[in-house]
């Protein structure tokens, strides 16, 4: 979360218009996502499991790096509260009967925040070397959370289908290339 906030402190007032690896959204609307996201789960580690307001509010600070430091800082106190590993988490994204096991829900997160992280630097021109370790445990996520099903052909998808990779490519290649990003983004 930290370096994901370091990444969009390096975004300038005349980048946020910037395509990103996530072809649905230009920089701007991507951090807003990461905002929302970031404020939505964090209200789950508290226990909200009623309102989704916090989920859609798309009020967001003039300044939009100050505003992500402010929803990861919140994110990073809401996973890391007494207690919070036995709760379920409401995910009305994506589901609105189920509260998922704590750990689940905050791998859910960890996978797209390094995504997410890895896609703001792209944008920037300046894609990051994520720590082996880290690219292995979220490629397992990928691997477990997100299958290569039909709905991944949609053009809302939240992933698109895998690309093909050799089985000799860098975890972290594997792991972009699994969830449908070119590790050599925008070719």
């Amino acid at each position: 979360m930290r370096q994901s906030a370091e990444i969009v402190d390096l975004v300038r007032d005349d980048q946020w218009g910037l395509p990103t690896p996530c072809s649905r959204w230009n920089l701007r609307q991507l951090v807003e996502h990461m905002i929302l996201e970031n404020r939505g789960f964090a209200a789950a580690a508290d226990g909200e499991r009623v309102d989704r307001t916090v989920w859609d509010d798309l009020t967001f600070d003039d300044d939009l790096r100050a505003d992500y430091r402010r929803s990861v800082d919140r994110v990073v106190a809401a996973f890391g509260a007494d207690g919070v590993l036995d709760r379920g988490f409401w995910l009305p994204k994506i589901s609105h009967a189920t509260l998922f096991p704590a750990p689940q829900a905050i791998s859910f997160h960890l996978l797209d925040y390094v995504v997410h992280g890895w896609d703001v630097a792209a944008a920037l021109g300046h894609p990051i070397e994520m720590a082996a370790d880290l690219a292995t445990v979220v490629l397992d996520i990928a691997d477990r959370e997100v299958p290569d099903i039909p709905r991944r052909q949609h053009p809302d998808a939240s992933f698109r289908p895998p690309i093909p990779l050799g089985d000799d490519a860098p975890e972290q290649d594997r792991l972009l290339a699994v969830l449908g990003r070119s590790p050599r983004w925008p070719d």
